[in-house]
């Protein structure tokens, strides 16, 4: 005789009912703390916000939801293959899972400055159009605005201000005690609002930024047979792009604190595979920044190692690069180009 099936609490939430953000919550709710540890750790502040909003939110869901929520998500990711994320399918995802409002503001601060957060994005902001905002401002909140940002930006900002105006705000700066949560927040969301926001829609990113981007996910003969076409017909767009792009030879330009810091966090075989298809200027550089004893078993490795092929080679330095890039945008390290000033900030 078949054992009778439990019905499902009254009212709980059904599959159709969640929200995306909601999804995400149940999803990382049937994780639990242990197996949910490493996405959690993947998602930026605001992320983390909105997941537990709507976690805490959630109340009874369905238990023939979560499966089919479940199921669903183990296919996609199963039969999907590699993922590619860009501007467009970004937007037309959260077209799909936000109200067009938030998903348009989200999308709105995406086109706007790099940065993690309202403060870094605004460190990345041409200075005299942050000073040409903040005139409008009363000096207190202003004080409050440059005292979070990059000292070297609030110099320039101070700079672009009327005297007056800025003398006031350093007289404000220096008296400034703690700020209480609620005015930070509310600054926060009208800087993204009026400020951020306009930006994106009034400055137009350099298109050579953006090939520049393109080229660098390129394994090493691709980029170089684009490059070389490119040099044929537009030299000056080619010479652009080769200065905007941070490859594998430029970590060579590291300062001895940074790459320890990225040797710490890179896997060693892909340090291996990477540097036994490196110059021997670069394997050097590397080597030199490791005690006699570490480098020697680095060495091994690599002859351990016999041939490699180009594309493992390829796929080792572009981990390095992109890890370099991730612990530069959480400020862990600096990564630099040419000169001091021509810094690049991810």
């Amino acid at each position: 005789m078949a054992k009778p099936v439990a019905s499902e609490p009254k009212g709980a939430l059904t599959l159709e009912d969640l929200t995306g953000p909601q999804r995400a919550a149940v999803l990382l709710l049937a994780l639990g703390a242990d197996h949910g540890a490493a996405v959690w750790k993947m998602l930026d502040e605001d992320e983390i916000r909105v997941v537990s909003v709507a976690m805490s939110q959630l109340g009874m869901i369905d238990a023939a939801a979560v499966e089919t929520l479940i199921v669903e998500f183990i296919q996609r990711m199963s039969g999907a293959g590699a993922i590619t994320g860009s501007f467009d399918r970004t937007e037309a995802l959260l077209g799909k899972l936000l109200p067009q409002q938030q998903a348009q503001s989200i999308m709105d601060e995406i086109r706007g400055p790099a940065g993690r957060n309202m403060w870094q994005k605004l460190s990345n902001v041409d200075c005299k159009l942050l000073a040409n905002y903040l005139k409008g401002e009363y000096p207190q909140t202003v004080a409050v605005i440059l005292s979070r940002i990059k000292a070297d930006g609030a110099a320039q900002v101070l700079t672009a201000l009327p005297d007056d105006f800025a003398v006031d705000v350093v007289n404000r700066m220096l008296k400034m005690e703690s700020v209480a949560k609620d005015a930070l927040d509310h600054i926060e969301e009208t800087l993204r609002v009026e400020f951020i926001s306009s930006l994106s829609h009034t400055t137009k990113r350099d298109p050579h930024e953006m090939i520049a981007e393109v080229f660098n996910a390129f394994d090493r003969q691709t980029e170089g047979r684009f490059l070389t076409a490119l040099d044929e017909v537009n030299r000056d767009a080619a010479k652009r792009i080769r200065d905007l792009m941070f490859t594998f030879e430029d970590l060579g330009k590291l300062d001895a604190a940074a790459v320890q810091t990225l040797m710490r966090r890179v896997d060693k075989d892909a340090l291996a595979r990477a540097l036994k298809g490196a110059s021997e200027d670069i394997r050097a550089f590397f080597l030199g920044n490791m005690s006699t004893r570490a480098a020697k078993m680095l060495q091994d490795d690599m002859s351990a190692m016999g041939p490699v092929r180009l594309k493992d080679v390829d796929e080792a330095q572009i981990k390095m690069v992109n890890l370099a890039k991730e612990l530069a945008d959480k400020g862990e390290i600096v990564i630099a180009k040419g000169e001091a000033e021509d810094e690049l900030v991810y």
